[in-house]
């Protein structure tokens, strides 16, 4: 089979390892060289140095849990060309011998070119996609939070989310502040809606009628106070969001403020085709379709 990468290189990446196969075609011969690195980054370092001396021009790794991303990123910087690979595609590749270790069929698959390589997308959008990530994760924890603040409610009799639609709204929250002060008149609960809820006041009175103890007073405060943070630190990552888009977002307008000003140019200098502003001059909130795909 023909060689395509005559000096190559592949790595088993583990938690605290990473083991390396360089493969070199020297006078027509395979030559094999097995090493072991640590994670950490001066070793990573030093893997690097040695795939460089030794002129390797391509470097293929499985996409092992998160272990790869910090080998990929130190290799990155070098004149390699990097390949990650879907470890359930190399598996399927026919041909492999019981006693080869991991990094030198995957070298023997790179050097002949059967892996098929996985996208890994640039540095800033990878770092989009962890903001974006984790805001998606935070905003699961802010509705488990207001899951417990309606649990808690219900076991204390209090009946709000029967008759107002958004427990964390403006009247929702002034009653549960009222509830966590000590206040337990419904007729004084009831006061503190907005004049906008559907609800009557006969309602409202009924449906605040409970028996709220300082245990539950204690969880609604312990979840309100997780409720804001929350809410805190989704406002924190929209802002970093905001301020690594904007450059994008700038070097788009200028780029079809410039189109419109070439002849025959007849697109809106912030729109496309279709009419729909491009993606970087939207809210963060438009761009985790894009930016949350699996990888």
């Amino acid at each position: 089979m023909q060689v395509l990468y005559p000096r190559c290189c592949a790595l088993d990446v583990h938690k605290a390892t990473v083991v390396a196969c360089l493969r070199l075609v020297i006078d027509g011969k395979v030559v094999k060289e097995v090493r072991t690195f640590e994670t950490t980054t001066a070793s990573l370092m030093a893997l690097s140095d040695w795939l460089a001396d030794n002129k390797c021009t391509h470097i293929a790794m499985e996409a092992t849990g998160v272990y790869w991303k910090p080998v990929w990123h130190i290799l990155a910087a070098g004149e390699f060309e990097l390949v990650l690979a879907n470890a359930a595609h190399v598996k399927n590749v026919p041909g492999r011998k019981t006693d080869v270790s991991d990094a030198e069929w995957l070298a023997d698959l790179l050097a002949h070119g059967l892996i098929r390589a996985s996208f890994v997308p640039d540095t800033p959008t990878q770092e989009l996609r962890a903001l974006l990530r984790t805001r998606k994760q935070l905003v699961r924890e802010q509705s488990s939070h207001v899951l417990r603040v309606q649990k808690t409610l219900e076991d204390a009799n209090i009946k709000l989310d029967s008759v107002i639609s958004d427990v964390m709204g403006k009247s929702g929250r002034a009653m549960l502040k009222a509830l966590i002060a000590g206040v337990t008149d419904p007729a004084k609960l009831a006061l503190l809606a907005d004049g906008r809820l559907k609800a009557s006041p006969a309602q409202l009175r009924e449906a605040l009628r409970g028996r709220v103890t300082k245990n539950h007073r204690f969880l609604l405060r312990l979840h309100l106070r997780q409720i804001d943070a929350l809410d805190d630190a989704i406002a924190a990552i929209d802002r970093q969001v905001e301020a690594d888009i904007e450059p994008s977002r700038r070097r788009q307008t200028i780029d079809h403020c410039s189109r419109r000003q070439s002849p025959g140019c007849t697109s809106h200098p912030l729109r496309n085709r279709a009419g729909h502003e491009p993606l970087s001059l939207r809210g963060p909130s438009h761009l985790l379709g894009m930016y949350l795909s699996p990888q």
